[in-house]
């Protein structure tokens, strides 16, 4: 079986690191006796400059014909001062909605070798192995109306969640929480908003249908909180769409470096979208110095949830571990001792660690 898989490189460093992605993936190919057919598409300020738009029609063609899809990062200085139909992020946005992409999925581990280069102290980040569950399509971020009245004067957003909307995460939270620790925490602010005491409401009802899980209830700014003063506490949070923006960039700091942090977001029943959790880094582009680790670990969840591979994207996390434990580092990861490596050296050490 030949898996179709789509690559949008984008702009920045997402050229640099998809490629490494890309060369992994190979390597797994040639070890696993897997068959893997690349296609290269625009998204982003790329695709602006190549065809007038963020998001060209043939970019969201070829993705709904994949099975699964590649992002490495969009944005950049040049196109910050477009009009708003024409930002790169628009792009990202674009091909969410056209997949239907409802849950984003975003793991953050403190790797032993890697614990100098988080913020927090190491006993308190030592041992961290997380998964943020956030919903992606409803929320503020979606609802209507979402307006200025009165001359500009007054302004509302608005919060709006069916049931469905909130089952299917919910669902996939539960999910995860079978394959990792079987603990989940459902984060809200149900002392307040009446969609929150919905969610809650749901979850209880969910959680008769998944015995093996322990579920607890936290509120978002005990959650944000507890984030940093015992992030060992959490194996699985599920949230809503704003609330897991911010505690999934929260817990993106925990590591040291956004480096390390890869994403996936899931439809139901179709394309899964995969990416670094970092941006697109204008700053260090086109220099060979970028961490492709966040981009490596992507590729591994697309493996294991768009393609149920789960010893072949094992293989790659062992493969990362195992360079990280040898004392290879990137620039960003601001070790102290061990070796330093570019972008290249890293993927063909993770290579290597494959084969």
């Amino acid at each position: 079986m030949i898996n179709k898989i789509v690559m949008l490189p984008g702009d920045g460093i997402g050229a640099e690191v998809i490629y490494a992605a890309k060369e992994v993936l190979e390597a797994i190919a040639k070890k696993f006796d897997r068959q893997f057919e690349f296609s290269v598409h625009d998204i982003g300020g790329i695709a602006i400059d190549r065809h007038g738009t963020p998001l060209p029609t043939e970019t969201v063609e070829a993705c709904k014909k994949a099975d699964a899809v590649l992002l490495g990062a969009v944005g950049g200085p040049k196109w910050d001062n477009n009009p708003s139909d024409l930002r790169p992020e628009r792009g990202l946005l674009g091909i969410r909605k056209a997949l239907d992409l409802y849950a984003n999925l975003r793991p953050v581990k403190g790797f032993e070798k890697l614990l100098h280069a988080s913020p927090l102290r190491q006993d308190i980040i030592q041992g961290s192995d997380l998964l943020i569950v956030r919903e992606l399509t409803g929320g503020l971020y979606f609802g209507t109306p979402s307006e200025r009245r009165n001359n500009g004067e007054d302004v509302v957003d608005t919060l709006a969640y069916s049931r469905k909307e909130i089952e299917r995460i919910v669902d996939k939270a539960f999910q995860s929480a079978q394959l990792r620790k079987k603990h989940l925490t459902s984060v809200d602010k149900a002392n307040v908003l009446e969609s929150s005491k919905l969610w809650r409401e749901i979850v209880e009802e969910k959680k008769v249908q998944y015995p093996d899980v322990t579920v607890e209830h936290v509120l978002v700014d005990a959650c944000a909180m507890k984030l940093i003063t015992n992030p060992t506490d959490f194996d699985v949070i599920v949230t809503e769409n704003m609330f897991g923006d911010i505690l999934s960039d929260e817990a993106s700091v925990l590591t040291g470096s956004l480096g390390m942090l890869p994403s996936a977001s899931l439809a139901e029943d179709g394309v899964g979208l995969y990416e670094p959790a970092h941006g697109s880094a204008p700053d260090i582009a086109g220099q060979g110095i970028a961490n492709p680790i966040a981009m490596i670990l992507s590729a591994a969840m697309m493996l294991r949830y768009s393609f149920e591979m789960n010893e072949e994207a094992r293989a790659i996390e062992k493969a990362v571990e195992d360079v990280l434990n040898e004392g290879y580092h990137t620039k960003d990861l601001k070790s102290h001792d061990g070796t330093l490596v570019n972008t290249n050296e890293m993927t063909a050490l993770i290579t290597k660690a494959i084969l």
